[in-house]
């Protein structure tokens, strides 16, 4: 899959091992912790060793959000086959501070048309029922509602698009 998108603001591209201190950082935000988990990431041997964790795992798309300004990293988009959806996922996780500026909205439509244009298949993104921002954003990426699910004890919307 080609890693590297540019948009009017933002520029992707894969995850590079240099990237560990904003993983560290993205990994501690309260909306990660929140709406993701907590993936034990607290020192930056960590931030490296989840990193090559990423890098290692098959069926696994990740795209670090940069914006084109400052070539700062804001953000993740991933594409990742999960045991328990039939189609991909697609998910998404930006810093705090570039939350609310159409950024992710920005990023993920750019994935989602690289994606679509190569494979025209359905996609699926599969989130808490409380996490209403990432609710608001897959429907303006024209994503439906398509069913409840259950992953380890705990409830999951899952959403397509076609």
């Amino acid at each position: 899959m080609k890693m590297h998108l540019q948009t009017q603001r933002l520029i992707t591209n894969g995850l590079l091992d240099s990237d560990h201190p904003f993983i560290l950082e993205l990994l501690n935000t309260k909306g990660w912790l929140e709406f993701i988990g907590d993936r034990k990431v607290h020192t930056e041997d960590e931030a490296k060793a989840y990193i090559q964790k990423i890098k290692k795992t098959e069926n696994l798309d990740y795209w670090v959000v940069r914006t084109q300004a400052q070539n700062q990293a804001i953000g993740v988009v991933s594409y990742l086959k999960r045991t328990y959806l039939e189609h991909y996922d697609l998910g998404f996780a930006f810093l705090p501070a570039y939350m609310g500026q159409g950024y992710a909205y920005e990023a993920s439509k750019a994935v989602l048309d690289e994606i679509q244009a190569q494979f025209p298949v359905p996609i699926q993104a599969c989130l808490l029922p409380h996490n209403m921002p990432s609710i608001k954003l897959l429907d303006r990426l024209g994503f439906v509602f398509e069913k409840n699910i259950e992953v380890e004890g705990a409830p999951m919307l899952v959403y397509v698009k076609a």
